[in-house]
Formats: structure tokens, C-alpha cells, sequence
């Protein structure tokens, strides 16, 4: 009994590590290529449709990913993602091309989804449920903290532009390594009652339930990649320093980090419903006055640490929300949709983005920022469901 506890406290952690490595290649690499590509004249419309790689690869492999967990089991899927990523990761100063900046994206999209969405069904599959909220909030919890770290890479390409990338890699292999420490298992096949048993029938029985759930993880996707992406060249636009820039992007991260567990339990307490709502507003009220400070950086910073403590855990509690709507039969695919509507958020945040700074010069990049948290707050509040 002792082993099989111990045994699942290692697993538990090294999947926290693990996931932790697509938050800190997606949070590095986002403002890293941003900058390099302003810095060389790139447009920031062009820009901005770069950064959607990333994304495009995970909407990508989307559609395809629960079978081959479903056959093949967490372990090797896991594998593949984590290779892809600190390969891709790696070839990037071999070429310095945009197509083939955004294929080696796209690759690291692929890895990223398959990696984030093996250790995610992996976690849910497995927490006992007295201890869900928690494992969950944890589980942000390391995809945030991997976020935060990345952007503080961003200065290392002052040295020379490759390391980086070559110094990501080399962290990305060694968390990965650790997933030769598990056995592999399978999730349980489930037993469908009264729901088509094919994907399509599920997604649409799924989207029945739940589909306010997906908005807050849709609309971290926006955040993390609008911001990652393109505050970087709006910065740079209003004469930012770059290293200054690094800890702004972190501190959005941090917010997010320290309140991450606590609206987790507050959630298992008082509603994830109004937690969800809160975090809405308070994000997008604190981003729309951040628009009028943009005249000093440290006021800034501080303005995205108190977005993030109210904005930065609205994926793992659109997640926990997602498990309080859906049936159990449903949950994987639920868990998939969280996975696809980040997808679609961390799509639309650099391509609405991009345009936004190309067009739209005499508001602040933060205003659109905040449009978005209030726009899914309203159709929150007037669409959500209670779980009873």
C-alpha cells in the first residue's frame, strides 16, 4: 500500500514537471522570436501570423490525439511530444528563415498538445477526487511557473542569439528524461450511455454541457499569446527596455503562480462559477486601467502581476468548472475541448493582435486585451450554468 502511494506521488510530480516544460517553451519562446523578428524589420502583422505556428500545430493534432492515447497509452506520447519540442527547440538557430521559424512552431505545437494533453488526462485520470481541485490547481500551477520562467531567457540573446534556444533545449531534455522513470498505463475504456459513440457525437454532446467552461480557457490562450507575442513589439514601440520587458511578461505569469491554488480551494468552496466570474472582471477591469500607465515600466509590471493573480488560473479553473458540468463518461473529451479552445484563443490572440497594432495606433494594445476578458465575462454571466 506504502509502495503504490509513493509510487503515485512520484508519477504525480514528474507529470508536474513535465507539463511545466510546455509552459516555459511556449512563455521563452513566444517574446524571443517577437523581438528578434522586430529587431530585424519584420512587420508586426507578419509577426503576429508567425506566432500562430505554435498554435496552428496544436489545433493541428488535436482532432487525432485521444486514440492514439487511448491504444497506445500516456507514456509514448508523452515521449514523442517532449522530443519534438526540444528538437524543434534546437534547430532553431540552424536557419534563420521566417517559413522556417514557423515550421519548427508548428512542430513545437504538435509536441506541446501532445504533451500537455497525455499529462493532463493522465492527472485527471487519476487524483483521487477528494483531492481533484488541488491536483488540478497544481497542475496549473507548473504550467504557469514554466510561463513565467521562460520570457527571463529572452536577455540571454544579447550574449548571441542562439543560447537561448540551445539553453532551452537542454532543460527541455532533462525534465523529459524523466519520464523514463514511469511505467506506462492506459486510460479506462468508457462505457458510453446514450451518447454517439463516435467524436463528433461526443464533442457535440459534450459542447451541450460544458460550453461555457471552454470560454475561460479560449480566453487564456488569448491572453498568454497576445501578450507574449505582441506586447513584446508594443513595448519595444514605446521604448521599453528588452531586459525590463522580460519581467513584465513574468509578471503576469507570477500573479497567476501565487493565486493559482488558492482560487482553486475557493472554488471547491464557495463555486467555480464565481471565481470564474471574479477572475474575469478583476482582469480585464486592471488591464483596461494598465492602458493609461503605459507612461512608466515599473507601473506597468505591477499592473500585469495584479491582471495575472486574478487572470493567470483561468485555464486549470475552466478545467475544474469543465469537470463539474460534464458526465464522467464524457471527460476526456471534455479535457480534449479545454485543450482545442486554448488552441483557438492562443490563435485568434496573435492574429487579432497583429492587426490591432498595424491599424489601431492611437489605443493601447492593453484596451483590446481587456475588451476580450469583458466580452467573455458578459457572456459568462449571462450564459453560465449553476451545477447542481
Amino acid at each position: 500500500m506504502e509502495h503504490s502511494i509513493n509510487f503515485e506521488k512520484r508519477r504525480f510530480w514528474i507529470l508536474v514537471i513535465m507539463v511545466s516544460i510546455s509552459g516555459f517553451s511556449q512563455g521563452m519562446l513566444l517574446p524571443l522570436v517577437s523581438v528578434i523578428f522586430e529587431q530585424d524589420g519584420v512587420s508586426s502583422a507578419l509577426n503576429g501570423l508567425n506566432a500562430t505556428g505554435l498554435y496552428i500545430g496544436t489545433l493541428l493534432i488535436a482532432p487525432f490525439i485521444e486514440q492514439p492515447l487511448r491504444k497506445f497509452g500516456y507514456k509514448p506520447i508523452i515521449v514523442i511530444g517532449g522530443a519534438l519540442v526540444f528538437l524543434s527547440l534546437l534547430m532553431f538557430p540552424l536557419w534563420k528563415s521566417i517559413t522556417f521559424w514557423f515550421i519548427l512552431r508548428l512542430l513545437i505545437g504538435i509536441g506541446d498538445h501532445a504533451l500537455h494533453y497525455a499529462t493532463q488526462t493522465w492527472i485527471t485520470s487519476t487524483a483521487p477526487a477528494n483531492r481533484l481541485g488541488k491536483s488540478i490547481a497544481i497542475y496549473g500551477l507548473s504550467f504557469g511557473l514554466g510561463f513565467a520562467v521562460g520570457p527571463l531567457f529572452v536577455p540571454l540573446m544579447n550574449v548571441f542569439e542562439a543560447l537561448p534556444f540551445i539553453v532551452s533545449s537542454a532543460l527541455c531534455l532533462v525534465a523529459w528524461s524523466l519520464i523514463f522513470l514511469l511505467k506506462n498505463e492506459r486510460p479506462e475504456s468508457i462505457q458510453m450511455t446514450n451518447v454517439d459513440e463516435k467524436a463528433w457525437g461526443r464533442y457535440v454532446s459534450t459542447m451541450r454541457y460544458a460550453w461555457v467552461a471552454f470560454l475561460p480557457p479560449f480566453c487564456y490562450g488569448f491572453l498568454e499569446s497576445s501578450l507574449n507575442a505582441l506586447f513584446p513589439v508594443y513595448a519595444l514601440r514605446l521604448s521599453f527596455d528588452v531586459s525590463m520587458l522580460s519581467f513584465i511578461l513574468a509578471a503576469f505569469s507570477a500573479g497567476g503562480i501565487i493565486s493559482q491554488v488558492p482560487l482553486g480551494m475557493l472554488g471547491d468552496k464557495i463555486g467555480r462559477r464565481r471565481i470564474l466570474l471574479i477572475a474575469l472582471a478583476g482582469g480585464g477591469m486592471i488591464f483596461g486601467i494598465g492602458s493609461f500607465l503605459e507612461g512608466s515600466e515599473i507601473l506597468v509590471a505591477v499592473v500585469f502581476l495584479c491582471a495575472g493573480l486574478f487572470a493567470g488560473s483561468l485555464f486549470s479553473l475552466g478545467i475544474t468548472y469543465m469537470t463539474d458540468l460534464t458526465p464522467k463518461e464524457l471527460l476526456p473529451t471534455g479535457n480534449l475541448l479545454c485543450g482545442i479552445f486554448f488552441s483557438l484563443g492562443s490563435l485568434s490572440g496573435p492574429f487579432l493582435g497583429g492587426l490591432y497594432l498595424q491599424f489601431v495606433t492611437q489605443y493601447s494594445f492593453l484596451l483590446l486585451v481587456s475588451i476580450m476578458l469583458l466580452s467573455v465575462f458578459f457572456i459568462s454571466l449571462i450564459g453560465g450554468r449553476t451545477v447542481k
